[in-house]
């Protein structure tokens, strides 16, 4: 990055502070942001990371400002930098909105550069494949798809999202879409037109390129992203939303074999074999030994349970004893085996051909793979849902993964989150991500909760393993949004609990004549089911977990976020028995040490939902009596902003009908 007038050694601090009031009159265009010299401490810690190529970890509570706060240093520094997110949506925020208004505030001629996972980019010899093949699932399949390919026309980048109402859970995705294992490279017939090179090649002139976690640890695993060629030029790397990085790497560092692959991979041979070789081998018959291998190994990881609603974590000794599940395994790389002789018989047909024998290849792999021990070190686990089962081998954490990138030298790592832990140290995120040596700053949020915000736990409540505490809920929350007027947000730790008290609350507003809109989620997309909250006020919102982050709703359209139980780790998750089995090696006390410090951070994401900004009001209410009876109790309310406690439901009433009185009549 070459600016102008780049921040000289020594001197980044005092430029970024001068600079950061220069964006905040950018900023003060929005009602929501203020100048606030918390803001100021971070950016300049930010600063003396960049200048001494240190590593920080920074939680920055909400409305600090972080994203400014790491933004404009870095900027400033001429460095070349990385900046990775959570999420996609997260992404293009940086990339569209926050980004270029830095960089026309600061008047510095930086490039920046946005790239995602291929599964983000249109790939136009698929989606020919798609038109070609006619196995669309439906005729609403059949549109995506033709809406797909006429946007194809005029699109720039081919990255997906630009497409309005195009559902991320579309069957369509898949088929127009690139994966390392189908992807064919330089010998792909729309290489020169290809959206995904076009992308890394961008990002390889930026100066400031945004990615995501998913694809920085994608890239570690597969060397696939593009990352491993960009990351070694990198002078600054900035991790934001930084609680979710742990998580991420596990899943990505990991070993999968999902029979969702082995489907896919059945689908594309029957699809190219027919069009480019029919007659040479028989592809029906391959196709169906591939897909019926798949099923049956659903159904042996399935075993003698029902079918699950949503994701179910099966321990992986429950199934890995069991004759069928082998057999399974087995006639997996069989089928896949016999498919990868036929291809290897028409591989100089076609490059399809050659890719299709290498995935045929890696299945025969994997299924071995899971069919032996695992690694020393690594867990196993399958996932379970309706639609496909997952067999994966992950490490516990991200420790020696980050540590061998960090290894390297030359690089400030910037880490940052609203929740990073429970304690100065910032142990929780440090201990998983192998940053104890770190440099920790927390800067606490400068909004006034002391005033805006309530806290309410139900005195004499239910217990959360009561077979009354969902109805319990329902109930409560039932009568604080009648006084409200909607607003309401209900978070649950478990998806039988948002089914059950989802019902309920329905139940209890349609006998009561209540004029309140229960929206759940699972009923419609994520995206449609917040346009529906913020477009009728008087509704209750019930959401599990991908609801207690990330959504950001300031004003009186949220008023009032009510959450079901501690967010306590699921004591049988495999991962969850492997963490703790290796802390108790080690002396520790588990239920200290992983369980109240994951629900400590877990509780803080839900209740960030509730203030967003200067002047929101609200109460938050948790429905569990051992946040205050137990003796871990005080060190969860103390994880929490410093709301106002209230005694009873009738304080909380009265809190709630001034808060309505202010803003809807009655």
């Amino acid at each position: 990055m070459t600016p102008d007038h780049p921040a000289s050694a020594g001197s980044l601090v005092a430029a970024a502070r001068d600079a950061l009031s220069a964006a905040g009159a950018l900023a003060r265009r929005d009602e929501r942001h203020v100048e606030r010299e918390v803001q100021m401490t971070m950016a300049q810690a930010v600063a003396e990371a960049i200048e001494s190529r240190t590593a920080l970890v920074a939680e920055a509570g909400t409305g600090v400002g972080k994203t400014f706060a790491y933004l404009v240093p870095t900027l400033l520094s001429g460095a070349r930098a990385l900046v990775s997110t959570a999420t996609k949506s997260l992404q293009d925020q940086l990339f569209l909105r926050d980004l270029p208004r830095l960089r026309d505030a600061l008047q510095l001629p930086v490039s920046i550069a946005l790239l995602k996972g291929r599964s983000s980019y249109l790939c136009l010899h698929r989606m020919k494949q798609a038109r070609q093949s006619a196995t669309l699932p439906d005729r609403w399949a059949v549109r995506t798809l033709a809406k797909v390919e006429q946007w194809s026309q005029s699109t720039a980048s081919g990255d997906l999202a630009e497409l309005d109402g195009l559902d991320e859970r579309s069957s369509v995705i898949p088929l127009v879409t690139s994966s390392r294992e189908n992807c064919l490279g330089s010998e792909c017939p729309d290489f020169r037109a290809c959206h995904v090179v076009k992308a890394r090649r961008e990002a390889m002139a930026a100066d400031l390129v945004v990615v995501n976690h998913h694809l920085f640890f994608a890239d570690m695993a597969l060397r696939d992203t593009g990352v491993a060629e960009l990351l070694p030029s990198v002078e600054v790397a900035v991790f934001d939303e930084a609680h979710q990085l742990a998580e991420a790497g596990v899943q990505f560092l990991g070993t999968t074999l999902s029979t969702a692959q082995a489907l896919d991979f059945a689908r594309d041979l029957l699809a190219v074999g027919l069009q480019q070789a029919r007659g040479l081998a028989p592809w029906q018959e391959l196709a169906a030994g591939c897909e019926k291998a798949a099923r049956e190994l659903r159904i042996a990881a399935a075993g003698p349970l029902r079918e699950p609603r949503g994701t179910l974590k099966l321990r992986w000794e429950e199934r890995a004893g069991r004759d069928d599940f082998a057999a399974a395994l087995q006639g997996l790389g069989r089928a896949c085996d016999a498919a990868g002789e036929a291809l290897d018989g028409v591989g100089e047909l076609s490059p399809d051909f050659s890719k299709l024998a290498e995935r045929a290849g890696q299945l025969a792999v994997l299924a071995d793979r899971f069919g032996a021990a695992a690694a020393d070190g690594r867990v196993r686990w399958i996932d379970l849902s309706p639609h496909q089962a997952r067999l994966v081998e992950s490490p516990l954490d991200i420790r020696e993964a980050l540590s061998e990138q960090m290894a390297a030298g030359g690089k400030a790592w910037i880490f940052t989150s609203a929740t990073l832990g429970d304690d100065e140290a910032l142990s929780w995120f440090t201990e998983q991500a192998g940053l104890e040596q770190a440099r920790t700053l927390r800067v606490g949020s400068p909004f006034d909760y002391a005033a805006h915000a309530r806290l309410y736990v139900p005195a004499g409540f239910p217990k959360p393993n009561e077979a009354g505490h969902p109805a319990a809920v329902a109930t409560l929350a039932a009568r604080l949004a009648r006084t409200l007027g909607g607003r309401t947000f209900v978070l649950t730790t478990t998806l039988r609990a948002l089914q059950a008290i989802g019902e309920a609350l329905r139940a209890q507003f349609e006998e009561n004549g209540d004029a309140l809109r229960v929206l759940r989620q699972g009923e419609a997309p994520k995206r449609q089911l917040m346009q529906q909250f913020l477009a009728e006020p008087r509704s209750v919102l019930v959401g599990s977990q991908s609801f207690w982050e990330g959504i950001d709703v300031p004003g009186d359209a949220l008023q009032c976020v009510i959450i079901d139980k501690l967010p306590f780790p699921p004591p049988n998750d495999p991962l969850v028995e492997a963490r703790v089995k290796r802390l108790e090696a080690q002396g520790r006390n588990a239920f200290a040490d992983y369980f109240v410090a994951e629900a400590a951070v877990s509780l803080k994401q839900g209740a960030g939902r509730l203030i967003r900004s200067e002047t929101d009001r609200g109460l938050l209410v948790v429905c569990d009596p051992r946040m205050a009876g137990m003796n871990y109790g005080r060190r969860l309310r103390e994880a929490l902003p410093p709301m106002t406690r209230v005694a009873n439901e009738a304080e909380a009433q009265a809190w709630l009908a001034t808060l309505a009185g202010q803003t809807l009549p009655f």
